[in-house]
């Protein structure tokens, strides 16, 4: 499949990102039993996967969605936007940064350290996938659908230079 000049292959169906968020649903439910948190997904990427995030688990939640940019093509840019910044409603509040991937953790270690400064009560993250070989962050990321090696992934909300986004799978470049 081609998606603007590259070349893609199925590296992910949709039965396993099923199974994915299923399990992070569960987990996300069974540690916030009996609270509120305040889910924060990072626009554009993490959109699919919230949606479907939010509609398994079992906890009530908010949702306030951030933007914090990064990447041009296929490469970061070396600097972080904010376009969309977390809200003031955030202190005293249980959040969860919610991403679709976490690479190096530059971008979210950005973010963390904005969102910290509003005085949540705590702070988690979730992503969907996380690249343990290219992370060179100081946090946790405390929920993880999925780990990869260093591949460069599009669909399931993900893009390559905004386009793929709406595949029903994950795909890798070939």
């Amino acid at each position: 499949m081609k998606v603007r000049d590259k070349e893609f292959k199925v590296f992910i169906s949709e039965a396993e990102l099923a199974e994915a968020t299923r399990r992070v649903a569960e987990r996300i439910s069974a540690d916030y039993a009996g609270r509120v948190p305040l889910l924060c997904p990072v626009l554009t990427g993490s959109f699919v996967f919230a949606s479907d995030l939010v509609r398994r688990l079992t906890v009530e939640t908010e949702v306030a969605f951030v933007k914090y940019t990064s990447y041009e093509g296929m490469a970061s840019t070396g600097r972080v936007t904010a376009q969309l910044p977390f809200p003031a409603k955030v202190a005293g509040r249980d959040v969860i940064v919610v991403e679709d991937i976490v690479d190096t953790g530059f971008s979210m270690e950005y973010m963390l350290g904005e969102l910290r400064r509003l005085n949540p009560r705590s702070v988690r993250v979730c992503a969907l996938f996380f690249k343990p070989s290219s992370f060179g962050g100081s946090f946790k990321v405390d929920y993880v659908g999925r780990e990869i090696g260093n591949e460069f992934i599009v669909g399931y909300g993900l893009d390559y230079d905004q386009r793929g986004r709406g595949l029903k799978e994950v795909y890798v470049v070939e």
